[in-house]
């Protein structure tokens, strides 16, 4: 199965509040216990990749901002 966190983590940045966020935390925490535990392992492994991309996605970003506003 291939799980959707971009969608949890878009939800999360838009989010209105505390609130909401926690909300939306606690959905992705149910999903993770409803599932088998054979499941869990490749939830794990996925969340994991998307959670190293998304890091380096933010650090190629910042480093781009960066070395940008060191030009001016």
């Amino acid at each position: 199965m291939q799980y959707d966190f971009k969608k949890y983590h878009y939800r999360s940045i838009n989010a209105t509040d505390d609130a909401e966020r926690a909300a939306i935390n606690q959905e992705l925490k149910d999903l993770y216990t409803s599932l088998p535990d054979d499941e869990k392992e490749d939830f794990n492994r996925q969340l994991q990749t998307f959670l190293a991309q998304e890091m380096g996605r933010l650090k190629s970003n910042y480093e781009s901002v960066k070395g940008n506003l060191g030009d001016n």
